[in-house]
């Protein structure tokens, strides 16, 4: 092996043990609490070691985000693919999205913390526009099933988004266990979807 390879190697080695350290503190002590100084206390590096990897704690975040938005689309497209019709699947896609958000709270409150990201954002990260794809296609084709339908996929996205994670957050925010918060889910669902192919 060359010393550019090795070079090379032993940065990525570095960086994947910056996000390991990051996440087990997150694990620890939430994202409130991370920072650069405790990131490199935990792995026995300088502070300017981290920033050689990361510009500042927000490229850190973004590492994480894109990881959620990535294992969140794997999620929604696994439910959607065992699925045939377009509402079988928004109700698919609806239950993996509330299973993801509580199975995967670290990554739901860093993905979501500020609410819905900005188109501009959504568009310029692969992993949040990947997702936010695979939602709208599955309500197009929701739309496209109903040759009376009048409505925009695009409004109809922003809706459903809308409705799945004010659920969620109104969840988080509770602490327990509601148990009306499934039937609400499924009643959310079941008119969002009826609306469509009205």
């Amino acid at each position: 092996m060359g010393i550019l390879e090795r070079r090379t190697r032993q940065k990525e080695e570095v960086k994947t043990s910056i996000l390991q350290a990051a996440w087990q503190l997150v694990l620890e002590e939430g994202w409130q609490s991370l920072s650069i100084r405790k990131i490199a206390d935990a792995i026995e590096y300088s502070v300017p070691v981290i920033y050689s990897h990361f510009e500042n704690k927000d490229a850190i975040l973004l590492e994480f985000t894109k990881d959620g938005f990535r294992l969140l689309t794997e999620a929604i497209s696994r439910e959607r693919n065992s699925h045939q019709e377009p509402s079988q699947q928004l109700e698919a896609i609806a239950q993996a999205y509330w299973h993801f958000a509580f199975e995967h709270k670290e990554y739901y409150q860093l993905m979501f913390g500020l609410g819905i990201p900005a188109c501009e954002t959504v568009n310029q990260v692969a992993e949040m526009k990947e997702f936010s794809d695979t939602l709208v296609s599955v309500i197009q084709q929701a739309i496209d099933s109903n040759p009376t339908a009048k409505v925009d996929a695009f409004l109809k996205f922003h809706t459903y988004w809308s409705i799945l994670h004010g659920l969620v957050s109104i969840q988080m925010i509770d602490r327990k266990t509601n148990p009306w918060s499934q039937l609400v889910l499924k009643d959310a669902i079941g008119g969002f979807i009826k609306a469509l192919n009205s």
